[in-house]
């Protein structure tokens, strides 16, 4: 499960380079993103960038983090790898609109209440694999989880699927590999707790 993550202003730079790097029209371009940017955690609710596909080509968009469930009662703001393409909400989605929410780290919390942060050990910035759906205020999305992997099977039994770098161009373009994504076991990151009861055996 992923209820709120973070972004700085060094995470709006990496996605402006990863961007240039995808789309060579952009090389020497400015995508404008980094002032935009207040650092802090985003939370379900919020405006938030994420990687879209325009016009075939790879973009940066602020979208709202969450779908209305029944009768706009209440948030849904994940959605889970195994059953999501089954549902109707989902379905259209996550077959036509997918996106990728880059993030510095996520945060998830343990059965005692206690924060504990997760991060790529080896990049500045993690990406997560979502899909968006259109309201009359604009594009909204979700993130979608998976079961957890052994860095989170600690804290959590879910967690976000995470994407490598090279796969965000198939997620993103490649219909025919969402399937085979949506399987995929995340890659392992870096646990920082802000307490951690000890125990005496």
């Amino acid at each position: 499960m992923c209820g709120r993550y973070y972004m700085d202003h060094d995470t709006a730079r990496e996605i402006e380079k990863l961007v240039r790097q995808m789309d060579e029209t952009r090389r020497q371009e400015s995508i404008g993103i980094t002032g935009d940017i207040t650092a802090g955690e985003v939370c379900p609710g919020s405006r938030a960038l994420v990687l879209s596909v325009k016009n075939g080509s790879v973009c940066c968009e602020w979208q709202h983090w969450g779908f209305r469930g029944f009768k706009g009662k209440q948030l849904i703001f994940n959605a889970r790898c195994e059953s999501a393409l089954e549902k109707p909400m989902f379905r259209d989605g996550l077959l036509h609109r997918r996106i990728v929410i880059p993030a510095a780290w996520f945060y998830e919390w343990n059965h005692r209440k206690e924060k504990n942060t997760f991060r790529r050990r080896d990049m500045p910035i993690l990406f997560m694999a979502g899909f968006s759906r259109r309201y009359e205020d604009g594009e909204h999305f979700l993130i979608l989880t998976t079961a957890a992997n052994r860095s989170m099977e600690p804290v959590h039994d879910r967690m976000p699927l995470i994407l490598e770098q090279e796969e965000i161009r198939e997620w993103l373009f490649n219909g025919a590999q969402t399937e085979n994504l949506l399987r995929k076991i995340p890659g392992l990151l870096e646990r920082e707790c802000d307490y951690e009861q000890m125990s005496l055996f």
